[in-house]
């Protein structure tokens, strides 16, 4: 009878803190309810009020700090870039077809009875040249000087064999690493035979494939040209990068 007793205080005692709580909750879903009808935001939805819901255009703190060290990169950028894009030369050999976006150039010509295509490479630029470094430890004369990338196809129509040259023009001269001979019949899973290195060839064969691209308009009058107009080139597409940069983080 005791034990009955107790079980019925405490049901007592509890039914009004029960019923403060169920109120408590109707009274604060209510004022949710009339705060949400009732805002004084004009225009903006009731789900902009929710905590939960993230704005669309919220940037953290790391990418506001990243923008301003893009938009710094972008005005520096601009800042040094005073080269001006070189008019061609009277006499350039090659028509240029530059496509933004992309890091090589390509030159076209015709010579005769040939189809002459050059794809130029962004330089390969080195800085901080030393009058009495121009040699490296391996006798490699040209260690010390800034060059650009090219391979150069010759081919006497469709479906002819095609002629290439992979170089690097430095300043004033042209280097010819390798020298392969391309059956377009032939298959990528057969394996053809591409020559001796090209330093192993007798220095009279190696001349005179020198004077072979020399005529055909691969000289150093044109690859110089090539040079600065590839610098200008790399710093074009540098800042446009950056600026793609930007907009995808802001974005």
């Amino acid at each position: 009878m005791a034990f009955t007793s107790i079980l019925r205080r405490s049901a007592s005692s509890l039914a009004p803190l029960a019923t403060r709580l169920v109120r408590g909750q109707r009274n604060y879903h209510a004022a949710v309810v009339t705060a949400i009808n009732h805002s004084s935001f004009a225009g903006r939805k009731p789900s902009s009020l929710s905590p939960l819901v993230p704005n669309p255009r919220y940037y953290s703190k790391a990418d506001d700090s990243l923008l301003r060290v893009i938009d710094a990169e972008i005005q520096c950028a601009e800042e040094t870039d005073d080269q001006e894009i070189e008019e061609v030369p009277s006499g350039f050999p090659f028509k240029i077809e530059d496509e933004p976006g992309f890091q090589t150039v390509k030159l076209r010509r015709t010579y005769q009875d040939e189809e002459i295509q050059v794809e130029v490479h962004m330089p390969d630029l080195v800085t901080g040249e030393g009058e009495d470094d121009d040699v490296d430890d391996d006798g490699n004369e040209h260690a010390n000087q800034s060059s650009i990338p090219l391979v150069v196809s010759v081919s006497k129509g469709s479906g002819a064999p095609i002629l290439e040259f992979s170089c690097n023009a430095f300043p004033d001269e042209i280097a010819i690493e390798s020298l392969i001979v391309k059956n377009p019949d032939i298959s990528e899973d057969q394996i053809a035979y591409e020559g001796p290195d090209f330093h192993d060839l007798d220095e009279n064969l190696q001349k005179s494939f020198h004077k072979y691209l020399e005529i055909r308009g691969i000289k150093p009058s044109t690859t110089n040209f090539l040079h600065e107009y590839m610098i200008n080139k790399d710093s074009r597409e540098y800042k446009n990068w950056l600026k793609k940069l930007k907009q995808f983080v802001q974005d």
